[in-house]
């Protein structure tokens, strides 16, 4: 079975809106090392419609270096209440998004990962399906949208799988929800 894992940027306060606002001055060798070991061996990515549109965006005009290329070249699931034109090797979530996701999980191959956080996120928690957490907590404080505001499960605990620290500041936890 696949591994869907989920990468957050998220501020100390925990915000999660527009991290393309607050997250760059910590971009470095570092993360860039964590982003690129993050993707050994996954497949796919599985975004929420915003993260979708937001990366169709930005990611089209980006390559040469083998993170972007990757991310680029793999196939992308999207979830949408909403029409939304889906390009190249990107298609919709056929149905509902965590039926949808869990059928992908079933199929052979490599791993899934879900970038940026929102409803679609709260779904895939709700649902139990995300197998891995890397919370990216960045030295910084912002408003705009909390992780998981309104949230509307139960108590969900989460096992350290491992954390780490960057010269920059930011601290990765890995977490992983408790059998």
């Amino acid at each position: 079975m696949r591994k869907l894992i989920e990468s957050t940027f998220m501020t100390l306060n925990g915000v999660i809106d527009s991290p393309q606002r607050w997250s760059p001055p910590y971009w470095d060798d570092e993360h860039a090392a964590y982003s690129q070991s993050l993707m050994e061996g996954v497949e796919a990515q599985v975004l929420g419609r915003v993260t979708y549109e937001t990366f169709a965006e930005a990611w089209s005009q980006r390559g040469g270096d083998p993170f972007t290329d990757h991310c680029n070249a793999m196939p992308k699931y999207g979830a949408s209440r909403t029409g939304t034109e889906w390009t190249g090797n990107a298609q919709p979530l056929e149905g509902d998004a965590a039926d949808a996701v869990r059928r992908l999980k079933e199929q052979d191959g490599g791993d899934l990962i879900k970038y940026g956080t929102g409803s679609f996120s709260k779904t895939l928690l709700e649902h139990k399906l995300v197998d891995e957490y890397h919370f990216w907590i960045f030295p910084v404080l912002a408003t705009g949208e909390k992780l998981f505001d309104n949230l509307d499960v139960d108590i969900t605990h989460l096992e350290l799988l491992g954390t780490t620290t960057f010269k920059s500041g930011i601290v990765v936890h890995k977490l992983a929800p408790k059998a």
